[in-house]
């Protein structure tokens, strides 16, 4: 590793002992805007609330690309995948000071990834065209940070022609997943109000409402490192390109009535208002109503090309064997990403971080994710490369 790696890893240690939720991420959106205004880039702080927006210029006239990076931490009481941890938890030596609070979806490598990426652009010898714009993003485990960072209209003020992200996966450490066409599904809330409080008929609609689902979360590490693999099998990932992973509890209001929630998270999501137009008839069968808070929230969808154009560069730079090519979207999270996406077209990639031979699971939210720091190094220099690439080719 270089001293730029081991730097890099002390970042993201420092976030790891200190993670905030969030919404509330002013330590880490402070030591952001700290190494990127030390590198010389231009930094606006206090985007869409503590976004961080940095700006690359090169030294010769160019299209403008985008990068962007999350900050926040999840809540370990409620944002844990469902299963217990596999074995002994990983002593990392650098373990979350906040009760509660952890990085357990890799937020603090996307960091600092991110800020390795800035610094060895805006320090590396070779001249960059055109303009890069980092985008360091608060709240994105509730989906808030994304859009209000839009909301502040100063990403599309700078006008990126492409955007491109990075996040963890359970991948083994030195490979990064592509998926040209796919990525994370869209999602979507119900309420299923039954009056009367008949447990019996919301027992019943929720066995039916359980029936639109097509997969289930997984219920351990195992299980899900499998089906992460399976999304490379064109034979497993074909029966999947079409998926729905159902979420569902009950609630009863102080005036009686029986309310069941329902969290659908949809592949592809031009099937949204089939499946409400499913919930609403089964609602409507058992005497009650649907109310749909608001609109779906979209897919993370990645351009064909973009990925493709990207995984034949990735291949040259790091290695045929360095890339995996996902042909299916990962059916269990979704990622507010999507919404810069529509803004730009452009890929999210997966980082391998997992060695699991070292108890290193790499699996984001498990209750004892784990990841390899090598991986800040190998995603610095795939993503500069790539940026750079772009910027050259566009």
């Amino acid at each position: 590793m270089t001293s730029q790696d081991d730097e890099l890893i002390e970042l993201r240690r420092e976030i790891h002992r200190r993670p905030e939720l969030a919404g509330e991420e002013r330590e880490t959106a402070g030591l952001v805007a700290e190494q990127l205004r030390a590198a010389g880039l231009e930094v606006t702080t206090g985007v869409g609330g503590h976004g961080v927006l940095a700006v690359l210029d090169g030294s010769a006239d160019g299209p403008t690309v985008a990068y962007r990076a999350d900050m926040d931490a999840v809540d370990t009481r409620t944002n844990a995948l469902p299963f217990r941890p596999s074995g002994d938890l990983f002593d990392e030596g650098f373990a979350s000071r906040v009760p509660g609070v952890a990085h357990l979806c890799g937020h603090d490598l996307h960091t600092a990834i991110g800020v390795g990426v800035a610094r060895a652009l805006a320090q590396g010898s070779d001249p960059v065209r055109g303009r890069l714009v980092f985008v360091f993003q608060p709240a994105e485990e509730p989906l808030r940070g994304a859009r209000a960072m839009l909301e502040t209209g100063l990403v599309q003020r700078l006008a990126p022609r492409e955007f491109y992200a990075l996040h963890c996966s359970p991948y083994p450490i030195g490979t990064i997943g592509v998926s040209p066409g796919y990525g994370l599904p869209g999602i979507d809330y119900a309420r299923i109000v039954l009056p009367g409080g008949d447990d019996a008929a919301a027992a019943a609609v929720a066995a039916e409402v359980a029936r639109l689902g097509t997969v289930e979360y997984p219920r351990s590490i195992a299980e899900y490192h499998a089906r992460f693999r399976a999304l490379l099998e064109p034979e497993v990932a074909a029966s999947i390109q079409e998926s729905v992973c159902l979420s569902q509890w009950t609630e009863r209001t102080p005036d009686g009535q029986l309310v069941a929630g329902v969290l659908l998270r949809v592949w592809p999501q031009e099937r949204f208002p089939e499946l409400r137009a499913r919930v609403e008839a089964l609602a409507a069968a058992a005497g009650g109503h649907v109310e749909f808070p608001g609109d779906p929230f979209p897919a993370l969808v990645n351009s064909a090309e973009l990925s493709t154009v990207a995984g034949r560069y990735l291949s040259a730079a790091l290695g045929t064997d360095s890339v995996v090519w996902g042909r299916a979207s990962w059916p269990y999270n979704c990622e507010d990403f999507a919404l810069f996406l529509e803004e730009a077209p452009g890929a999210q990639f997966y980082l391998g971080v997992a060695d699991t031979e070292a108890g290193m699971n790499g699996a984001p939210h498990a209750p004892d994710f784990a990841a390899d720091e090598r991986a800040i190094g190998v995603g610095v220099r795939a993503m500069a490369g790539l940026l750079t690439d772009r910027l050259a080719k566009i």
